[in-house]
């Protein structure tokens, strides 16, 4: 079986955002045309305080960078107009408190929550 060898990195940015990291890489193909990986890597820390790391890969050519570019940007977009740029996870915010909303169903069992429990035979 035939080993692939990874290509030496012609230009290479790093994006570390808490436990993972991107890499986008810009390498050469045989023909020495140019192409991007982008890795992510997330580190995984065991009960022992040992640590792994587990990556997934992609490979984007050149043919492929204008509807890759459009349909990124098409979702991103996306999602940032239904939600907005705040980030709401509590994995990225340690003060984080998900507020709940009510129904009006809700709404009415819990504001009666507050009430004495009576007996009208007491009256």
């Amino acid at each position: 079986m035939a080993e692939r060898v990874e290509q030496e990195e012609i230009f290479s940015q790093v994006l570390r955002a808490g436990r993972r990291t991107y890499f986008f890489d810009v390498r050469a193909t045989k023909a020495d045309d140019y192409y991007l990986t982008v890795t992510e890597s997330k580190k995984f820390t065991h009960d022992d305080g040992t640590f792994h790391y587990q990556k997934h890969k992609i490979y984007l050519y050149k043919e492929d960078f204008t509807d890759f570019h459009e349909m990124l940007k098409k979702a991103t977009d996306y999602i940032i107009n239904e939600k907005g740029d705040e980030v709401i996870s509590e994995r990225h915010q340690k003060d984080f408190k998900k507020e709940e909303i009510k129904t009006d169903a809700e709404e009415t069992t819990t504001s009666t929550e507050s009430f004495t429990d009576i007996s009208f035979d007491d009256i």
